[in-house]
């Protein structure tokens, strides 16, 4: 990863602990950190931990991008960082990020956990920040691990000494379900067992989401902030979905890490075909630019609802719904609202994040269905600036 990014990269066990030990080095416990309300609630908690406060951003309906233009002067002042999104891999307006935070003396600061391969201007995402996060659980399938990218080399020994007193110490029996898992869910899949899975996943009170969100706790939630920055009183809420998002690697893990991450290359190719798959459908919004390899193409339908049990039936899961946007989900008692949230709530609502990689059969699932396309309305782009440098699918 050092070769392709040309910065230091600091292997870390997940996406989120490398980005609780970007916003701890780099900002102070206190301050206020404008990201996308559209984003996992999962890195909502993580702001929440290292001390700060979030500044929900506008979005472009189009894309889910944070839309530059349409951040107030207000907003921007008394900034400690931006954070950007890369959301499904289509990269946020970087260049412009980075002149506001060079103007205003703060960190950009990247979350490229979706965006392996994205560029915008011809740079790679996560070269423009301080620091960026990149997850290996996605294009590559690794359902493990992640790194640290940094523009100061010099800060690697700091960054790494921090994140080892983060880490809990590997375990034979963790090591060993890591390494059975992927041939149980495969077991899971071809007998058709997935809904018995899920159900015995609810009685025994280890689902931890009943709908796209999680459970906010709001109480709880108070008590945590008075101990905030401190990881561990908000674990119930990080942890949702990899409890093992703090374990340090053991062999297993790294070795079946490298032989994936060796493939990364073709990966991307094919996630690019799938792309251009998907973006000349009719479901697809237009992009100008180059091809991204997204992790998830949003295609917008009338009812979601529908399409995601249609393709469910043909054991297509979709993920990654951020429905509703986090200034909806947490209320201004947590976060300071987005000051234009209707590009947010549209795109929250009527994307369908798809797998490229299964291209093919999301397109005729959506034709059996008879799924509506869906566009966003007049008022909403027309309130939006047009966009500069077109960063494509």
């Amino acid at each position: 990863m050092r070769r392709r990014l040309g910065r230091e990269c600091l292997y870390v066990p997940s996406c989120r602990l490398g980005l609780y030990l970007a916003l701890r080095h780099w900002c102070r416990p206190g301050g206020r950190v404008l990201m996308s309300p559209v984003n996992d609630d999962v890195i909502f908690f993580v702001v929440l931990a290292a001390g700060l406060r979030p500044v929900q951003a506008p979005l472009r309906a189009e894309d889910g991008s944070i839309d530059v233009a349409a951040v107030p002067d207000a907003a921007w002042q008394g900034l400690s960082a931006v954070l950007t999104i890369n959301l499904y891999g289509n990269p946020d307006q970087a260049p412009g990020l980075r002149e506001h935070c060079d103007r205003l003396g703060i960190p950009l600061l990247e979350d490229a956990a979706h965006a392996i391969g994205s560029v915008v201007g011809g740079q790679p995402v996560g070269t423009f920040g301080e620091a960026s996060v990149f997850s290996l659980s996605k294009h590559t399938g690794a359902r493990t691990g992640g790194f640290l990218a940094i523009a100061d080399p010099s800060l690697r020994s700091t960054l790494e000494r921090a994140r080892d007193e983060l880490m809990e110490p590997a375990g034979s029996v963790a090591e060993l379900a890591y390494g059975l898992r992927p041939y149980a869910e495969a077991a899971v899949r071809g007998l058709r067992l997935v809904g018995a899975a899920r159900a015995t996943l609810r009685l025994t009170g280890r689902q931890e989401r009943e709908g796209i969100r999680m459970a906010l706790r709001p109480g709880e939630l108070e008590q945590a902030l008075t101990a905030a920055p401190a990881l561990a009183d908000f674990t119930s809420w990080i942890r949702v979905d990899m409890h093992d998002y703090r374990l340090a690697p053991g062999p297993l893990r790294l070795r079946r890490t490298q032989r994936l991450l060796s493939r990364l290359d073709g990966l991307l190719e094919a996630y690019r075909a799938g792309v251009r798959t998907l973006s000349a459908s009719r479901w697809a919004l237009p992009r100008p630019g180059p091809v991204q390899p997204l992790f998830r193409v949003p295609l917008f339908v009338g009812d979601r609802d529908a399409a995601v049990a249609a393709l469910a039936r043909r054991r297509i899961t979709v993920g990654y719904l951020y429905d509703p946007p986090l200034d909806t989900y947490a209320g201004p008692h947590f976060t300071d609202p987005s000051p234009a949230p209707q590009g947010a709530a549209w795109f929250a609502r009527h994307a369908l994040p798809v797998d490229p990689l299964r291209a093919d059969t999301v397109l005729e699932v959506l034709d059996e269905l008879g799924s509506r396309p869906v566009r966003p309305p007049a008022r909403i782009v027309a309130a939006q600036p047009a966009m500069q440098g077109g960063t494509g699918v």
